[in-house]
């Protein structure tokens, strides 16, 4: 497993400090995050997992903790549209560079609006992913935000 990837060398361009964590990545398993969270000693709610989603037909990366599912409805609103979906997993892969299992919301191919969990920022540093299969960042939630230039809202669902 290789340490450098797209999302790695966009967190060190934008002069952000990580560390990064690997497990042993299980395609199998219905909740990836979950698995995640459970593979690296950490707690669900810090562990955040990256959906992409459309928003009035428009492209949206959705960073949210991997015990939590995001609600359309609030997705919309935060972004100020009428209606949100999930992206099907091929365009979703096409879009980002990333494979699903590995999808980072930093270093993807085209920049997209992103949305981080408001509640995130309740967290003293969170995980995510690093861009590939088995490849977690843990960094403070404010560098992933300002890194992004991400929204913070609620939009998970309740």
């Amino acid at each position: 497993m290789s340490k450098t990837t797209p999302a790695t060398q966009f967190l060190t361009r934008a002069d952000v400090t990580f560390t990064l964590a690997r497990y042993d990545y299980d395609p199998s398993v219905d909740r990836i995050g979950m698995a995640a969270a459970e593979a690296i000693g950490e707690p669900a709610s810090r562990v955040l997992k990256t959906l992409m989603a459309e928003a009035d037909g428009k492209p949206v990366c959705v960073v949210l903790p991997s015990d939590c599912e995001v609600s359309m409805k609030k997705l919309a609103t935060a972004v100020g549209a009428k209606s949100a979906t999930m992206m099907k997993p091929a365009e979703a892969e096409r879009l980002t560079g990333y494979h699903v299992g590995g999808i980072s919301p930093f270093g993807q191919k085209k920049k997209v609006l992103t949305v981080i969990e408001a509640r995130a920022f309740e967290e003293p540093y969170v995980v995510v992913n690093g861009g590939q299969r088995g490849l977690q960042i843990r960094l403070s939630p404010a560098d992933a935000r300002a890194a992004l230039q991400a929204i913070a809202a609620p939009v998970v669902a309740v």
